[in-house]
């Protein structure tokens, strides 16, 4: 089936804020007096939504007080070395030049999204952009893709998911889509397959002709 709609996660996909996550989360920690995370702890944490993240660094009984922090210095200090990884703005601008409407689909906060997105050169690119606290659902819901769907007038049939995280290749499973998985992100090709992914690459550079040879 020729795709007529591609969804996309952020962080880890079109989108390098890693460091600017790691750097909250470990200030965040520091300020309650918590061990500091490390780069590779924080990487693992990524992908559920920054509440599961919070949870999984510093414990459920944490997680009220690390919140407010983190955002606080989320919001002063996010966008400064933000980055977008090799093939993201190309891969947009060839889907949408061929009539294929796309969006962020992420677990990202959305308001947060929305601002990465502007500030690096995406929104414009973007048909549209759906994060977290946007609905009631994250992925792998397959209500959060639906509704995606629904907003873009798309079907699934005609839609797939790109995405770094097993996160990603459940919430392609749950809502029917088809997925393109790269391992710029959180998630190595041996995890991603053993998800579920069948269509898997280094970078988004090198899956571009795969997920354009499905457009034509």
């Amino acid at each position: 089936m020729r795709l007529r709609t591609v969804l996309f996660d952020l962080d880890g996909t079109l989108v390098d804020q890693f460091q600017a996550i790691y750097r909250c989360h470990v200030f965040a920690m520091r300020q309650i007096g918590l061990p500091e995370p490390t780069f590779e702890q924080v990487k693992r944490a990524i992908g559920r939504g920054l509440d599961d993240a919070i949870r999984d660094l510093a414990g459920q009984e944490n997680v009220a007080r690390i919140l407010p922090i983190y955002l606080d210095h989320w919001n002063a200090t996010s966008l400064h070395d933000a980055g977008l990884f090799p093939g993201s703005t190309e891969l947009l601008a060839a889907l949408r030049a061929r009539g294929v409407r796309c969006a962020a689909l992420t677990n990202k906060r959305g308001q947060a999204s929305r601002e990465v997105c502007a500030h690096l050169g995406l929104t414009p690119l973007l048909d549209g952009i759906f994060g977290a606290g946007d609905t009631r659902w994250l992925k792998p819901q397959r209500e959060f893709a639906e509704h995606a769907l629904r907003t873009l007038d798309a079907t699934a049939a005609e839609a797939a998911l790109v995405g770094d995280s097993i996160y990603d290749v459940a919430a392609a499973l749950n809502a029917d889509l088809a997925f393109f998985g790269v391992t710029t992100g959180t998630h190595d090709a041996a995890a991603l397959r053993a998800a579920g992914a069948k269509e898997i690459f280094p970078d988004l550079a090198t899956a571009t002709p795969a997920i354009l040879a499905r457009v034509q």
